[in-house]
């Protein structure tokens, strides 16, 4: 069982704001009754098991194929995210770890099933008055969640998923990562990102429970607590869902973030891609000095092409694994790992692919985070959330590829060749010089 923690365990993809504003090409989906709605996919439920229901007929599990953007006030943004992708671009090759996600209503079940609301709201009441500190309040509220239990229907609920899930995989209790993704219905300019838990490596029923409730009890985290409570949130008034997926074997593989635009100057034309061995996390919270490609976009599409216009091999120090007991821990690649390109260049050409077609589906830059299992060498999407805007006034997606970022190593030249082959990318690259943007994830460019 592995718990990770912070914003790079939790950065919610996608902030429960009107869809139509952040996605503007989802505008005419969206509406009532539009794409994303679970009332769509209701017929889609047959073979997917037993999905209990509330005594108000509330879904206590949806499956990500079930769920999309129009969803984030049931499931969050996190799996509202995933089950976008797993529902819009299928089609398009983009690859997502099988899962589902528990409700809000599911969340509120369990709170009315143990009596926890006036509880919790009597010891909230003692740390707004001052006469509790927040350690002590937030110690006292998850110790409250982590005493209670997870009601018949609920329980049952998640067994029969995960045991659907494990017969979809041909797996025997296959090994899941269970995610928190928090949402608010009646907070629609909430971000929640980083303030709760993940764990990773979980295998079979009991410990999966285990993990929802854990899940469950880090809404209380302090630093959750405190952000509610310097933004003027009621506790109370957010639920949490949890997301269960497939594990993708990253630690034996490796992982890495990429931005469908140019993060440091907001060139469109470009994306740029970080890659390092191992679990995502040195990538996101910028630990790792990570490989780097850029990849041309309008080429993208020309059969034959390989746009490649940047390639630099990073230091890639460290790497974080799974340990024998479940746990993680960061230990120092070898020195081939070191000197090795961790993607080739099908690899390379497939996720910018990728990337490009999410951009298109959501109508904006986007923030991407993918994963390659080492065990069987598969490339999957595994988070996605709106993108970067630019840091610096005046390069409001209009300039070229970075020409000043302090990188490592010498410039790439834009028509940078892999083996024998180099991309024509025409005259409004001519000038350019691009420069691969600083060795680790800028922080400009964390949710808020």
């Amino acid at each position: 069982m592995v718990l990770l923690t912070g914003p790079g365990a939790d950065r919610t993809p996608l902030r429960a704001a009107p869809r139509a504003v952040l996605f503007p090409s989802l505008r005419r989906t969206l509406t009532a009754g539009g794409a994303g709605t679970t009332a769509q996919h209701q017929s889609s439920t047959q073979g997917k098991g037993a999905i209990r229901e509330d005594a108000m007929g509330h879904r206590h599990i949806l499956w990500f194929e079930e769920v999309g953007l129009g969803d984030i006030d049931q499931v969050g943004g996190k799996n509202a995210s995933l089950g976008e992708m797993t529902r819009a671009l299928k089609t398009a090759g983009v690859r997502v770890p099988d899962g589902f996600a528990t409700t809000a209503a599911a969340y509120r079940s369990f709170l009315s099933a143990n009596g926890l609301e006036p509880r919790l709201e009597a010891l909230l009441e003692e740390f707004r008055a001052g006469r509790a500190g927040l350690q002590a309040t937030g110690s006292a509220l998850r110790n409250l969640v982590l005493a209670s239990t997870l009601p018949d229907a609920l329980a049952g609920a998640l067994r029969q998923a995960y045991r659907t899930l494990a017969a979809r995989a041909g797996l025997d209790g296959p090994a899941v990562a269970v995610r928190s993704s928090a949402t608010a219905e009646d907070l629609p300019d909430a971000s929640f990102a980083g303030q709760q838990e993940t764990y990773l490596n979980i295998t079979g029923e009991e410990d999966l429970l285990r993990a929802c409730l854990r899940c469950y009890a880090s809404l209380f985290t302090d630093r959750a607590i405190s952000y509610r409570q310097a933004q003027g949130f009621g506790h109370l008034d957010v639920a949490l869902s949890v997301g269960v997926q497939r594990m993708v074997r990253s630690d034996l593989g490796a992982s890495g973030v990429m931005f469908s635009i140019d993060p440091d100057t907001g060139f469109p034309g470009a994306v740029v891609i970080s890659a390092a061995w191992g679990l995502g996390e040195t990538v996101v919270k910028g630990s790792v000095d990570p490989d780097r490609y850029t990849v041309f976009k309008p080429l993208l599409a020309r059969p034959g092409a390989v746009p490649i216009i940047g390639a630099a091999t990073g230091g890639k120090e460290r790497k974080m694994v799974l340990a024998g007991d479940g746990s993680t821990l960061t230990v120092d690649t070898s020195p081939e790992e070191r000197r090795a390109r961790v993607l080739d260049e099908p690899e390379v050409i497939h996720l910018a692919r990728w990337a490009l077609a999410v951009e298109e589906h959501y109508g904006r830059p986007m923030d991407l985070e993918w994963a390659r299992d080492g065990a069987t060498g598969e490339l999957f999407m595994v988070q996605a959330r709106p993108g970067p805007r630019p840091s610096r006034p005046g390069a409001a997606g209009t300039g070229s590829p970075s020409t000043t970022s302090p990188a490592r190593g010498p410039c790439c030249s834009p028509a940078v060749r892999w083996g024998n082959r180099s991309p024509s990318v025409g005259p409004a690259w001519s000038a350019a010089r691009p420069t691969w943007p600083a060795s680790a994830t800028a922080p400009s460019w964390s949710p808020r």
